[in-house]
């Protein structure tokens, strides 16, 4: 007689085994991060585990925030041509990077304020940069000091982001102390000659220290782990500056140099010995004087979106730069990066390698060194697929071929 369809109750037996046993050498925090399959998902552990103040400090962007909309959506117009039987199982992700091997084709970007984020800071990005064979960038924002990095990560390769300020003997000394300490390559940053003008900062009362007030005691209420560790470890601070309070905005405005022009490039020359990249470049003039001007690598970045307001994605114009002066220096790009995928995507359009900073910042709110290796091991993952999946094994085997920027009609 048929048993099809009868129906009866399962034995203990055969139900004990389809029980899951949490991993006993795992945190709950390890455990809860795992399961994050993606940047998103980071970005949404991030919220709820961070004070608002703090998370939308990280997550916006200026006034209408449509530069950093339109440098996602950017991604979003790439369409790939995959080849097939092609043997993939070997897929080797590391390229040069000013000079120097790195084990995957993109780098930390330089944050300001990033103990802010979670109190572990600098140190923590940086240890997770030397597991992983990629360049950790610090800034002059930083809340970690040149001299206090080097020495909690020897061995991470470190470059320094320099922003100019009104006092050049302060920018020379940061130079100086940059090279005692191992920093191989100096970030310029030139599009930050004032503050943008974020809402999300304005409206939430972002300042440097955070100040207490009947909003915050809420916060505290609902985020009482961040608060902790904030009022138990060093206050926070930008380590490399003096006369830090206030808003933020106020502070870069306060601080940096909005008279800083081209022929800067020759006094930073006269102070630095090591490998320039100027970062903030946005338009195809801008990367050719640059390149004349004799530096190592341009940066295609509009600032995450934090500065100017109705920018052009820095993916827009990459092609052309990489066309342009791309076997003069080597072009980097940032902004709008939100998974491994769009790294490949940014290499197969001209790229030399990207930057990461949102990315991590979500990780580092999300789970501190943890929530920063899961960013790492989540971006390697997705970057080794999609090459696989496109029927490539080296990096210097994306481009133009493979990837293309639709058009915005199409």
């Amino acid at each position: 007689m048929s048993t099809w369809g009868q129906r009866r109750l399962p034995r203990p037996q055969e139900i004990l085994p389809l029980i899951g046993k949490p991993d006993r050498s795992k945190s709950h925090l390890q455990r809860r991060l795992e399961r994050c399959a993606s940047i998103g998902d980071l970005r949404e552990l991030a919220r709820r585990k961070t004070p608002r103040a703090v998370f939308e400090y990280t997550d916006g962007a200026a006034l209408s925030e449509s530069t950093l909309r339109r440098s996602r959506d950017a991604y979003r117009r790439v369409e790939f041509t995959p080849r097939v039987l092609r043997d993939v199982a070997d897929v080797d992700l590391t390229v040069e990077m000013m000079g120097r091997s790195s084990r995957l084709p993109f780098a930390f970007a330089p944050t300001g304020f990033t103990r802010m984020m979670n109190h572990v800071g600098e140190p923590a990005v940086a240890r997770v940069a030397a597991e992983r064979g990629i360049p950790y960038s610090l800034s002059t924002f930083g809340t970690t000091s040149i001299e206090d990095l080097a020495a909690a990560s020897p061995v991470t390769r470190r470059w320094f982001q320099l922003y100019v300020s009104r006092d050049r003997a302060q920018a020379e000394d940061f130079m100086r102390r940059a090279d005692a300490n191992g920093y191989d390559t100096l970030i310029l940053t030139v599009d930050t000659v004032v503050g943008g003008i974020r809402r999300r900062e304005i409206r939430n009362g972002l300042t440097i220290p955070p100040q207490l007030r009947l909003s915050t005691m809420a916060e505290m209420a609902l985020h009482p782990r961040w608060w902790l560790n904030a009022l138990t470890t060093p206050p926070l601070s930008f380590a490399n500056l003096t006369s830090t309070d206030g808003s933020v905005g106020a502070m870069v405005t306060r601080v940096l140099d909005p008279g800083v022009t081209g022929a800067d490039i020759a006094w930073i020359r006269d102070n630095w010995s090591g490998k320039l990249m100027v970062k903030g470049i946005q338009c195809l003039d801008d990367a050719l004087m640059v390149a004349e001007l004799g530096v190592d690598a341009i940066v295609l970045s509009n600032h995450g979106g934090r500065q100017l307001d109705m920018g052009r994605a820095p993916l827009e114009l990459l092609p052309e730069v990489a066309d342009a002066i791309g076997d003069e220096v080597e072009v980097y790009i940032d902004g709008g990066i939100t998974s491994g995928t769009d790294i490949v995507a940014a290499l197969a359009l001209g790229a030399r390698g990207t930057f990461v900073g949102r990315a991590y910042l979500y990780g580092l709110m999300a789970g501190g060194y943890d929530g920063v290796a899961r960013v790492a091991e989540i971006l390697e993952k997705e970057i080794r697929v999609t090459m696989q999946l496109l029927g490539v094994t080296r990096v210097s085997e994306l481009n133009r071929n493979v990837a293309r920027l639709r058009s915005e009609s199409s």
